[in-house]
């Protein structure tokens, strides 16, 4: 993911311990009748699924269940996304099983980037600082969601009067100050009420919405 050309990029993904591997894609959801599963592309370069045969897949937390390698038999993108089949994985049951599944590739086989660019995977874990509120820390960036808006949008989770949220901010030259890969720190200057505008309804609003929708659907 290239970073905003106003920002500066400190370190790299070889200045700091890499993971073992790095995500490229997520499995959504089982396709056709014969194992095959459509996946969200999590890589600026998915034309190297065509160098890949083998690929480890990483089950959610809520399995806890351990990394396995797999081989891909065969692949086709299919508009935004990919679909994906891997040998052993014949059927719609045995594809049900990997849903939500991550797919990555060891971090030493990843494509060498250009310079000022960063990979998603080196955000993750990365903290998000308000220059704007005094160097406050906003939260942790725990994903990024490149599929609801044209714009990249950074998930950072923050916790706070007893429960935790994720904010969506978007990743853009007009907010972004330094990308600290080295110390997991992304400066940034947010406009004021970006953090209320993108944060999870209250209770309180939830149910004002209900009563007007309420209200709405007698007239």
């Amino acid at each position: 993911m290239p970073t905003p050309p106003s920002a500066q990029t400190q370190g790299s993904s070889a200045a700091r311990a890499r993971p073992p591997w790095v995500v490229v894609a997520r499995l959504v959801r089982p396709h056709g009748r014969r194992g095959e599963l459509v996946a969200e592309i999590l890589t600026d370069f998915p034309e190297r699924f065509h160098e890949r045969t083998r690929l480890i897949l990483i089950p959610p937390e809520r399995i806890g269940t351990r990394a396995r390698e797999i081989e891909l038999e065969n692949f086709w993108f299919q508009r935004s996304r990919i679909v994906l089949k891997f040998r052993g994985i014949d059927s719609i049951n045995e594809a049900e099983s990997l849903r939500g599944f991550a797919v990555a590739i060891p971090s030493t086989e990843r494509a060498e980037l250009e310079a000022g660019s960063v990979y998603v995977s080196d955000l993750i874990g990365c903290r998000v600082i308000d220059l704007n509120r005094e160097g406050a820390e906003v939260g942790e960036i725990v994903d990024v969601d490149r599929d609801s808006s044209s714009t990249e949008l950074l998930v950072v989770r923050r916790g706070g009067a007893g429960r935790v949220e994720d904010l969506l901010i978007p990743f853009v030259a007009e907010f972004l100050i330094r990308v600290d890969a080295a110390n997991q720190r992304i400066e940034m200057r947010l406009p004021e009420g970006l953090l209320e505008i993108n944060a999870p309804m209250t209770e309180d609003e939830r149910r004002e919405a209900g009563a007007g929708q309420g209200e709405s659907g007698r007239s």
